[in-house]
């Protein structure tokens, strides 16, 4: 019966270590090496047809990764750098371009109504610092964007996005491929 005992308490103690290894080998998962300024990488660009009219909104696809999870900005972020009206306001940045005559001219979409700021695609992404040690992000960003200039004659178009982190590191910028549009 003590022999018994003994076998049962050692089996037991066996599956608590190896349990206890597993848990030590898993849990310990070594952080991805990605570097603390954010990057990023074109994926796709998916025009979104209008069956009543010309083409409007189409969706980004990016990839990111940012090695110190300082990405993205919370609803209360509004003081200095990140008030209204500064560079940091938005954290996405993209400019508009129009192909006219073979050349590429930036445009500055025209403000809806006298007097108002001009329209803008730069958005906030939000806040997306991970719980816990391990602080790298990486994943991906769908961005809803206007596509057609109504003021313009223009139907081939192409993006400049960058997006910058809580540390003001601004990512590599892409240039999207061209976009030709219904008008």
């Amino acid at each position: 019966m003590v022999l018994s005992s003994c076998t049962s308490m050692l089996s037991k103690i066996h599956h608590l270590i190896v349990l206890s290894a597993c848990l030590a080998l898993f849990s310990c998962r070594k952080p991805d090496n990605f570097d603390a300024v954010p990057f990023i990488e074109y994926r796709d660009f998916e025009q979104l047809k209008s069956a009543a009219g010309p083409d409007s909104i189409g969706i980004l696809h990016l990839y990111f990764r940012d090695g110190d999870g300082d990405f993205g900005l919370a609803p209360a972020d509004t003081f200095a750098p990140f008030n209204q009206g500064s560079e940091f306001y938005y954290n996405f940045f993209i400019t508009y371009y129009e192909k006219q005559n073979g050349t590429w001219v930036k445009i500055i979409p025209a403000a809806p109504l006298p007097g108002a700021d001009t329209v803008s695609n730069n958005s906030r992404i939000p806040l997306l610092t991970p719980e816990g040690r391990i602080k790298t992000l990486e994943g991906d960003i769908y961005m809803e964007l206007f596509t057609n200039n109504p003021f313009s004659p223009w139907d081939t178009i192409k993006y400049e996005v960058s997006v910058a982190d809580r540390a003001l590191n601004r990512s590599n910028q892409l240039s999207i491929p061209e976009i030709i549009l219904s008008k």
